[in-house]
């Protein structure tokens, strides 16, 4: 039976058409960089010490710098043994009564209460605005700056499943048009929300259409290439998210107001809207949806773009999807082997997201060069992909897996016990743990989609990577409310959850040179049946077709 694999290496599986819609939607991971990082920029906290309208005047007058009046009139206090000036306390005093003058006479304070800054501060700016800086979101309030990220993971929580089942139904290409014209809207109304609040607000309905709408080009993608090509052009796609990371700190080093960082990540999801004119729907959807005539239409486009022609008719194709209308979350966890692969996968989701974003996070609070130290650690992502296309057909899935997530694991733990006096073998051993994260992050998905059966796959894919998102919520909250604590704790944390997630992986069966699973049994007694010999390799290609294609949609 004719199936539309076989129509494909008719049209071509990657030619010029396939490149040039590759290209234009991999364009798509560029502001998505942006949006899922961009915390770093626009969220960072500069020193900052109380105000007192007393000395803020007499600051202005005596035209003393920020700094002069913070050592002046701002309380020490022990960090990690030593004296530095506090940036949540104040001197309970009315400074008018002291006789404090412009020759800086400061009045002997021993013995002044102290009290916690309920009111205003003073920011050393450094060139830079952010929201922390313009709605005060330190010291008590300084939890509100972990829900900016949070709120964002929270509406990729709910927008990949809502626009996964609008891609589903009404097309690719119109739920990714669609999202990319609420993507352009609401990150416009970020950009000018009056308060922090209706910010939240924004910002969740702006994580809900850019990941569903990353996922949709994604997906795409995926759909209309050869199988030989998806698992490198997943790969590829995902590389431009890292091209975009490293786009992210010349942006904001140039444009230093988070509003208009905000309007410059926004602005190419309006001018996606054009691909309207330039990429084709999945003519592999139109078919799963009985549209032949509008998917033969857009084949023999496809086929005259790569200068083909074709023989075949697609009216005659057969579907080798499997009917996946009776899975259920049960079919998961029922079964022993089933359960373990579904939580050790949902850890490492999990431990992927909370790991890669936490790290990328610390470099706005490590105290070095943000713009420097966040361009040195995104180019560490580039050899990730280049490892994993290495690795992955030469030495397997699960060992490049294991050690990925034990060498980001170990990175961490030792980032954290190095003094800072280290500083540049500090910054080598963290960026070969943010490359080990990299692995990481871009792996999970090839071991989740060769973990299930073809009838539960898409389910399974689905309900594992939720975590992700989870993880993406908890991620925040973890590193900057321990780092108050102590500013290494959240490696400690991350290195411990990674090199538990590696240990987990080693559980977990190799799937290289394996046929993908057809039923639960086939996953409970991998040995009950040997391979047929007559199963031929076209079979088992098209097979792995329908786990990519719907699966590896799910990565960041």
């Amino acid at each position: 039976m004719t199936t539309f694999d076989d129509i494909l290496v008719e049209a071509g599986t990657f030619g010029h058409c396939q490149r040039r819609v590759f290209v234009l939607l991999s364009l798509v991971s560029l502001p998505f960089a942006g949006v899922y990082v961009g915390i770093v920029f626009q969220g960072f906290t500069p020193v900052h010490w109380c105000q007192d309208a007393a000395v803020a005047e007499m600051r202005r007058n005596c035209g003393w710098s920020p700094a002069d009046a913070r050592r002046l009139t701002v309380p020490l206090v022990n960090s990690s043994g030593a004296l530095v000036h506090s940036t949540c306390d104040r001197y309970e005093l009315d400074w008018n009564s002291t006789g404090l003058t412009c020759h800086r006479e400061r009045p002997d304070l021993s013995g002044v209460p102290v009290t916690p800054c309920t009111h205003s501060w003073e920011y050393d700016y450094e060139g830079r605005q952010s929201f922390v800086t313009e709605f005060d979101l330190v010291c008590a309030d300084g939890w509100l700056v972990d829900m900016y990220q949070a709120t964002l993971n929270v509406g990729f929580l709910v927008g990949s499943i809502a626009i996964g089942y609008l891609a589903d139904r009404f097309g690719r290409k119109m739920t990714f048009l669609v999202s990319s014209l609420c993507n352009g809207i609401t990150g416009i109304l970020v950009a000018v929300a009056p308060n922090y609040t209706s910010t939240l607000v924004f910002r969740t309905l702006y994580g809900f259409g850019v990941k569903g709408g990353w996922m949709a080009a994604y997906v795409l993608i995926t759909e209309i290439v050869g199988v030989e090509y998806r698992r490198t052009v997943g790969i590829l796609y995902q590389l431009l998210f890292s091209v975009g990371v490293l786009l992210l700190p010349l942006l904001a080093y140039f444009i230093t107001d988070w509003r208009w960082l905000q309007v410059v990540i926004t602005a190419p999801y309006f001018l996606f809207l054009a691909y309207y004119w330039f990429i084709p729907e999945s003519p592999r959807w139109l078919f799963s949806q009985n549209s032949s005539s509008r998917a033969m239409e857009i084949t023999e486009a496809i086929a005259k773009e790569n200068n083909k022609k074709l023989s075949k008719n697609i009216e005659t194709l057969t579907s080798d999807h499997a009917d996946s209308s009776t899975a259920s979350f049960m079919d998961l966890i029922r079964t022993p082997n089933m359960r373990k692969h579904t939580l050790i996968l949902m850890f490492n989701w999990f431990t992927s997201a909370v790991v890669y974003q936490g790290l990328i996070m610390r470099v706005g609070i490590a105290g070095g060069n943000v713009y420097i130290d966040f361009l040195i650690s995104g180019l560490v992502e580039f050899p990730a992909a280049f490892l994993i296309l290495f690795t992955i057909e030469r030495i397997g899935r699960r060992l490049p897996f294991a050690v990925a997530n034990i060498v980001a694991g170990v990175s961490c733990f030792i980032t954290a016990l190095l003094p800072d006096s280290m500083f540049w073998l500090k910054t080598v051993v963290a960026c070969i743990g943010r490359l080990g994260i990299t692995m990481t992050f871009e792996m999970v998905v090839f071991v989740n989609t060769e973990l299930y059966p073809t009838f539960v796959r898409n389910l399974g894919v689905s309900v594992c990577s939720t975590l992700c998102d989870v993880g993406g919520i908890v991620a925040p909250f973890l590193l900057y409310r321990l780092a108050v604590i102590w500013l290494e704790l959240p490696l400690i944390i991350f290195g411990f959850i990674a090199l538990i997630a590696g240990g987990l992986v080693l559980l977990l069966p190799e799937t290289k040179g394996v046929a993908l699973p057809e039923t639960i049994d086939d996953i409970e007694f991998p040995n009950r049946h040997k391979e047929d010999p007559l199963k031929s390799q076209h079979q088992t290609k098209l097979l792995q077709s329908d786990v990519t294609s719907t699966a590896e949609q799910t990565t960041v």
